[in-house]
């Protein structure tokens, strides 16, 4: 069996028998895709049991049920408002079936005998069913599914256009050779990958076992942690050259820096160094808490690719980070660091490009400017990409393309949970700053519900007179950027109306000039209340803000929150985060924000702040289900997971060329996954 085998599952939906251009449309809008593996991958959210079929005098209003009837009589409604109600009835006693559209009255003739289903209610004392999902006569019992599946579905979509194209979806399943270890499959009871899809998908009795999905997600777990490693190898493979120095630059820079580095700090820097040094290319990630000091440890590494008689550049996602980025190196680095960005044009910008490509320039730092075809490096040795959590794996693959050897470390002040450590960034190696730099005092969180704020503002009012700085976000408004940015201006205009001139305001939709004139002002202290969005999650470093107010804080990720807070506490001021919250909140929100209030350990906030809202886009605000997966849950499948990645490493240590007929199996579950850079790699060889 081959990967031509897969084509009739990764047809469009329009090849299966009844499912024309509109439904299929609307399956796609459902499904997440226009073909048959993503109808097939278009999971029930639940089940109704309809196997049970009481009689008239048993049946219980309030749940499903399946009756056996005839028809007595037919009555027609007055007027257009009222409903079309049909009286039957069985040995026991009478009901009514309600419809308020009705035009199957030639179906349903005095006399027929039917079989009904749907959930139970009673008005006037009689059993009535509204609306029938199921109406046949009573010699076609199989037309009614004992258990029916409930798919996710869309406005004009109809569970019966989901079965009927899943139905001829599954009878297109190969029977697939087994990709899993047989002890595997028999210790945890799993059935064939066939037989798993038709149990949850069109099950025949009670409720599908937790086996049959288990199964699935571990089908797609594997797969995902099988391309992670192929991919990883091929990394690691690559060709590099080793960077060595004798530190000489980085004395002078410790020196400058004035404080002993942390623990984890000096860990970090030895596996960078072991990487440098090694002949394999680096791309490793540098997780660090706010404000665990990952410039300082990319600033030494970059300082080994100068001592090595190379080049490194430092990028930033935004021209505000990268400033800042600009200046802290700056001040301890001991050759010059040039700045590259979008807005620098003319002769600088020619100056820039002359100096970066004859390697008169040794560091440089930027934007995505950096990268530009028109940037020509003479030797990028090492390549630092800041917060860039929007690159997929081909891009942080390709990242260091400028080069001929370069070596990519990438940074993040978010920490990620490591269920997506293993998903989203496993082809990388990972070193964790786990440590605060002495003398960070610990910032003093509360929770305050919005009933209080006329107390908040008095706060705010005295810690204005005595000097300080605060920061005010707004809240997140239905995940829509104007409303976020009309919360923004209305809070900044209540402010400014008690608080006068000190009250400054920074959001997404202003012009880069306007923001960054704001930004600037506050940190320059002319501005002692800045209003702002999220726009000043990142980038924005000024020591002397002591005070954070979050608004309606239920209303963001965990790490978001911490993100946000970790723009205080950077000087020496004792500082503050106050997090402001609707009077009545859910439980799960309570617990989030206690969690807040209680810890400042970012990776234990990352991982909590996955279990109780997902994964979704990991490190933004919009954080629901474990991205770019279907049939895993994060819930119920993160043990899956790091069963998944041990399974991989074992297999691939065996078999890495996947040539076995086991190998050749697993070969067809990255096809029928997508998991085409991996395929891409394996190909490669």
């Amino acid at each position: 069996m081959n990967a031509e085998t897969l084509a009739p599952l990764f047809a469009p939906l329009t090849s299966l028998r009844g499912i024309g251009p509109a439904a299929a449309g609307l399956i796609a809008r459902a499904a997440g895709g226009d073909r048959v593996i993503d109808l097939l991958f278009h999971m029930p959210e639940s089940y109704l049991d309809r196997s049970a079929r009481p009689t008239i005098r048993d049946a219980k209003p309030g749940t499903v049920a399946t009756l056996a009837v005839e028809v007595v009589r037919h009555e027609r409604p007055a007027t257009s408002r009222q409903p079309w109600r049909i009286i039957v009835k069985d040995d026991t006693g009478t009901a009514e079936l309600v419809f308020f559209k009705f035009t199957r009255e030639a179906q349903m003739p005095a006399g027929a005998k039917l079989l009904v289903s749907g959930k139970l209610d009673s008005f006037n004392g009689r059993l009535t069913i509204a609306h029938p999902e199921h109406l046949v006569p009573i010699d076609q019992a199989d037309r009614i599914p004992a258990i029916e599946p409930v798919w996710p579905l869309t406005a004009g979509l109809w569970p019966r256009q989901i079965a009927t194209g899943l139905a001829q979806g599954l009878d297109l399943l190969p029977d697939f050779p087994e990709w899993h270890d047989p002890a595997l499959l028999k210790r945890e009871k799993w059935p064939p990958f066939r037989d798993a899809m038709r149990a949850v998908q069109s099950p025949t009795t009670g409720e599908p076992e937790r086996q049959n999905r288990a199964r699935l997600a571990y089908d797609e777990l594997f797969a995902g942690q099988v391309a992670t490693a192929l991919i990883r190898g091929r990394v690691r493979a690559r060709s590099g050259k080793p960077l060595m120095g004798d530190s000489h630059l980085r004395d002078i820079a410790m020196e400058r820096f004035g404080f002993a580095p942390t623990g984890s700090q000096v860990k970090a820097l030895a596996e960078i160094d072991a990487d440098l040094a090694s002949p394999r290319r680096m791309l490793r990630l540098l997780q660090g808490d706010v404000g665990s000091g990952k410039t300082l440890v990319a600033l030494l590494a970059m300082l080994r690719a100068v001592e090595a008689g190379k080049q490194a550049a430092l990028m930033a996602p935004t021209e505000v980070l990268a400033k800042q980025h600009h200046r802290t190196l700056t001040r301890l680095c001991p050759v010059p660091v040039a700045l590259l960005t979008g807005s620098i044009k003319g002769k600088e910008r020619a100056r820039l490009l002359r100096g970066i490509k004859d390697g008169s320039i040794q560091v440089v730092v930027g934007t995505h400017a950096l990268f530009q075809d028109a940037v020509e490096y003479r030797d990028l040795a090492l390549a630092v990409i800041d917060e860039q959590h929007r690159f997929g794996v081909n891009q942080r693959l390709t990242l260091g393309g400028k080069g001929e050897w370069t070596d990519v470390l990438i940074m993040t002040a978010t920490p990620i949970p490591r269920t997506l450590l293993l998903t989203q960034w496993g082809e990388m190696d990972v070193s964790r700053l786990t440590e605060k730099p002495a003398g960070r005092l610990p910032i003093r969180t509360t929770l305050h519900s919005l009933g209080t704020m006329p107390t908040v503002l008095e706060g705010i009012a005295r810690k204005l007179d005595e000097g300080a700085q605060v920061y005010w976000v707004c809240p997140l408004v239905n995940e829509s950027e104007a409303l976020d940015v009309a919360a923004a201006e209305d809070r900044y205009a209540h402010l400014r109306g008690l608080f006068g001139d000190r009250v400054g305001l920074a959001h997404g939709q202003q012009t880069p000039e306007i923001r960054d004139a704001a930004l600037a002002a506050f940190t320059a202290g002319t501005i002692r209340l800045l209003v702002a969005t999220t726009v000043v999650e990142v980038g924005v470093d000024v020591p002397t803000a002591s005070v954070m107010v979050i608004e309606h804080a239920e209303r963001f990720g965990l790490a978001q929150l911490h993100q946000l807070r970790g723009r205080v506490g950077r000087g020496d001021d004792a500082s503050f985060c106050l997090l402001l919250h609707e009077d009545w909140v859910s439980e799960t929100a309570r617990r989030r924000l206690t969690l807040l209030r209680d810890t400042d350990d970012g990776f234990l906030i990352a991982d909590e702040d996955f279990r109780l809202r997902g994964g979704g886009d990991a490190l933004g605000t919009r954080q629901a289900g474990l991205p770019g997966y279907k049939l895993a849950d994060p819930m119920d499948h993160e043990p899956l997971l790091h069963m998944a990645h041990r399974d991989a490493a074992v297999l691939l240590s065996r078999d890495p060329g996947l040539e076995t007929p086991r190998g050749r199996a697993v070969r067809l579950l990255l096809n029928l996954f997508e998991r085409n850079v991996a395929m891409r790699t394996l190909a490669a060889g």
